[in-house]
């Protein structure tokens, strides 16, 4: 009968074929078709297969043969499409991580993958990557070789200096990435060019991409979001992709507009913040673009009814995925009940199961979400421990999502794991909250966390941006009207400027609850139990 790999071959998914050979086959086509637009510089497909190929020369010259890692730092730009393109045409594996990880973190990363070479920059809007590289390698037991982009060339500041403990990366191996953690240091997933020209393939079909396709992409190359559906979809498809690395919404409007870009992925912030942003252009907000996948964090409903008036000629959806792969999402013309409450379904050949309670694999019905597919990953990098307790015995790779599967197939996302408050010995899930003080039109943004109390373990605690003079009386009275149930009021109130988010647009709770802990006494209060 042959496994799932077989399956995924025998229809196509799975064809073998690297992305880099793909792309050379498009440079070779139609080299003067734009390929990158940074800024006021415009880059063929020929000219960036050329630049990379003199940057894969300097990579070889830096970290010598094989096929290692090479860990690209750096910002969204044209430099770094020179500098994935030239490790792949290097032999080595590209892995990517955003320019804005902590140092900690890289270090971790190092240490984890042992790269042969680390490709940053020597500065980024007054700071200066290159040296929190330096300074992260020099707490490890590696020292990789370390160069740095600019412009349209690769320049080695030093070699490799204390020998790799690590072999070359399994044929399995093409792309590490990384998670951004909300808890804890990040894992490197572990992805092959079959795996993720699924999920390129696949998005090509659901949104109708082709080459002639411009791709506006602001959510870091770095991470999962932008590497799949920025990097390697305009690669893949040989389309015209449109980055900004600062984000700014106006000239985020004003770049697509320009450009004609008619597909992008990125967080919810950033949906909510070119919702916001002023517009003075003659067609309406977004015109060219088809498609807006906003993935990451929660999209609460409300926010998808403003989409829905202020956009009228984007399909704004949900996307729910991992950096580990599966990708769920809506699919234009479906209804509008459906865009607002659900994440949308799998894409084809997606297997996506819950386990009950009793530890039973069910279609449908709720529980923890998993998955398995020619998209999923293959494996944590150095970990291979972590990801055999990741999966379970058939295969399916446990998200840690709480969800429930409707018969049609569409997914609701009800809670996390890691999220749930437990009150007086009662589950709670935050999103019901979360999605209810969204709609407050006083409310810019919010996080429902889990607050100490002597009695009762946890009780909910509503942490919410806000310019108004919020009080929790006020929420509450919103909460009743809304119709939520009592047992998901919040007892207490917080109001923040800003919450601390990863890369992905995720709110990190757990450090956000620190921080409101460490800044004791605090204001707000309970509601009473």
């Amino acid at each position: 009968m042959g496994g799932p790999a077989e399956r995924y071959r025998r229809r196509g998914w799975w064809t073998g074929e690297a992305l880099v050979d793909r792309f050379a086959r498009h440079a070779a086509a139609r080299p003067e078709v734009p390929a990158v637009v940074d800024g006021a510089d415009r880059w063929s497909a020929g000219r960036l297969w050329d630049v990379a190929g003199a940057g894969a020369e300097r990579i070889t010259e830096a970290a010598g043969g094989g096929r290692r890692p090479v860990l690209i730092h750096l910002p969204n730009g044209a430099e770094w499409m020179v500098s994935f393109l030239a490790t792949l045409r290097s032999g080595h594996v590209p892995a990517t991580i955003p320019i804005t990880t902590p140092g900690a973190h890289l270090a971790h990363v190092v240490d984890l993958i042992d790269p042969a070479a680390v490709i940053t920059c020597e500065d980024h809007h007054g700071t200066a990557p290159v040296r929190t590289v330096q300074e992260a390698t020099g707490l490890t037991a590696v020292s990789p070789a370390l160069l740095t982009a600019g412009g349209s060339e690769l320049a080695v500041r030093s070699g490799a200096g204390r020998a790799g403990h690590r072999a070359g990366v399994p044929a399995a191996t093409s792309h590490l990435m990384f998670t951004s953690s909300t808890t804890g240091p990040p894992k490197a997933v572990s992805h092959s060019d079959d795996t993720l020209a699924t999920l390129n393939r696949q998005f090509a079909d659901r949104f109708g991409l082709d080459g002639t396709s411009p791709i506006f992409m602001p959510s870091p190359l770095g991470h999962s979001v932008g590497a799949i559906h920025g990097a390697r979809l305009s690669l893949y498809l040989g389309a015209p992709l449109v980055l900004q690395d600062r984000w700014d919404a106006g000239e985020a409007l004003r770049l697509v507009d320009e450009h004609e870009a008619v597909f992008t992925a990125a967080a919810t912030p950033f949906l909510l913040d070119l919702l916001n942003a002023r517009w003075a252009g003659p067609r309406p907000k977004l015109a060219s673009l088809r498609s807006f996948l906003c993935g990451g964090a929660h999209v609460p409903p409300a926010l998808m009814q403003r989409c829905s008036r202020e956009f009228p000629h984007t399909f704004v959806t949900p996307l729910w995925g991992m950096t580990e792969g599966g990708l769920t999402t809506c699919v234009d013309g479906a209804p509008a009940e459906l865009v607002r409450s659900t994440v949308g379904v799998g894409l084809p050949d997606l297997e996506l199961r819950v386990i009950d309670g009793g530890g039973r694999l069910r279609e449908e019905g709720e529980g923890e979400l998993v998955m398995r597919g020619p998209g999923v990953f293959n494996g944590y990098y150095g970990q291979p421990e972590l990801y055999r307790r990741s999966t379970t015995t058939g295969g399916f790779f446990r998200t840690g999502d709480l969800a429930r599967i409707r018969p049609d197939g569409y997914v609701v996302i009800t809670g996390r794991l890691k999220d749930l408050i437990v009150r007086g010995g009662v589950n709670i899930s935050p999103v019901d909250t979360e999605n209810t003080l969204a709609g407050h039109p006083d409310v810019d943004g919010v996080a429902v966390i889990g607050w100490p109390d002597d009695r009762l373990g946890e009780r909910l605690c509503a942490v919410v941006r806000s310019t108004a003079a919020l009080d929790l009386a006020t929420l509450l009275d919103f909460c009743e009207r809304s119709g939520l149930p009592r047992r998901c009021w919040p007892e207490r109130l917080e109001i923040v400027a800003e919450f601390p988010r990863t890369a992905a647009g995720k709110i990190r709770k757990q450090e956000l609850r620190e921080q409101l802990l460490a800044r004791q006494p605090l204001s707000g209060g309970a509601s009473g139990e």
